[in-house]
């Protein structure tokens, strides 16, 4: 007798495929995506402000929800200001006093490094005059041209990912005020379309979600304020002037991965270079910066994030590999929330599994 599917088995088996579909073209359309998913996450963060603010009346008005996201996003925005003003003067401050300095340090490296270099048959003095000849005597070899093509190839592509991401910067607001204006009938869309026989256990699985990423931005946030005040106090220890904003600014973007700690330490670095005439401020960075990233990375995300959402501290690290690995950059950025999410499903999975007649057979 023939197999054939039953009517139900083949409607079934339509939708699964379209739905696959449609995640393979997400997946193809991922960098058109960018602005999209990055709105979502302050969308899912900041929805609760404008809900506690919509609920909130004015006399015997209610506050219009248009109102409520245009002051949160504001406050948001101030937020973001608010740093980039703490970054700014620091900047302006310690570039200029950067390239007065920099002939004075690398007659310090020059010192240093001459005589290692010479030893291995290296001839070259690593101050400005020396490493003006450098150059020249590149240009002369033939290599100029090279130079230059090379150049401008990297120009023309750094300004087409610069005009890309100033489209996103552009888009990210409209497409934020949007989902937040219309967040609840979003959601209420996307509960409408799943198969009614499934609809139970899906919002059962999105209401664990949503409690571990509550969890998982609480858990953020306490680290970030940890290491705040970590940065700031040792480097206050160490003597350096701008501790306070080079502190908190690398506390504070260290839910961004590597930019955070990144900014902070070129900070850092510059402010030892400017401020100490010999290599201890180099030293004092290279150790604060060292004990901070074992700090955060093998105790304060574990303990704080990890437990929080319910994995195991090698669960975290290993998570930051594996989703880095795949997608990069925004991989690292979601590791945690995916994970936890990736969590939920195999917890109910696990569950079905153990009740099932293959495994009781």
């Amino acid at each position: 007798m023939p197999f054939s599917f039953t009517p139900e088995q083949k409607q079934t088996a339509f939708w699964l495929s379209l739905w696959l579909a449609v995640v393979l073209l997400l997946y193809a359309l991922g960098p058109v995506l960018t602005p999209f998913i990055a709105a979502a996450i302050l969308a899912y963060a900041l929805n609760g402000g404008v809900d506690y603010l919509h609920q909130r009346r004015v006399g015997r008005w209610p506050v219009p929800r248009a109102l409520a996201v245009v002051l949160v996003m504001l406050l948001f925005l101030s937020a973001v200001s608010a740093l980039v003003l703490i970054v700014i003067p620091v900047l302006q401050t310690e570039i200029p006093l950067l390239l007065a300095h920099i002939p004075d340090f690398l007659v310090r490296l020059d010192k240093v490094l001459s005589p290692r270099l010479a030893e291995m048959g290296i001839k070259i003095k690593l101050d400005g005059t020396g490493i003006r000849s450098l150059l020249s005597a590149q240009m002369a070899g033939g290599g100029g041209d090279e130079i230059w093509t090379t150049v401008l190839s990297s120009a023309r592509i750094g300004g087409t990912r610069v005009l890309g991401w100033l489209a996103t910067l552009v888009l990210i607001p409209v497409v934020l005020f949007y989902l937040l204006l219309d967040w609840h009938k979003i959601l209420n869309r996307v509960s409408g379309a799943v198969p009614r026989r499934w609809v139970v256990q899906t919002v059962g699985m999105a209401q664990e979600v949503n409690i571990l990423l509550a969890q998982y931005l609480r858990g953020q946030l306490l680290v970030m304020l940890v290491l705040a005040a970590y940065y700031s106090i040792s480097l206050t220890i160490a003597g350096f002037d701008v501790a306070l904003p080079v502190g908190i600014l690398t506390g504070l973007l260290v839910f961004i991965p590597y930019l955070g700690f990144g900014l902070g330490l070129m900070l850092a670095l510059i402010a030892a270079v400017l401020q100490f005439a010999d290599w201890s401020g180099l030293i004092a960075v290279a150790v604060i910066y060292g004990a901070g990233q074992v700090f955060e990375g093998f105790f304060l995300t574990p303990r704080l994030v990890g437990e929080r959402i319910g994995l195991n501290p090698l669960a975290v690290i290993f998570a930051l590999l594996a989703f880095g690995q795949l997608f990069g950059f925004v991989g690292v950025l979601l590791a945690l929330p995916a994970s936890a999410i990736l969590m939920v499903a195999f917890r109910h999975l696990r569950h079905h599994y153990l009740r099932s007649s293959f495994y009781n057979a």
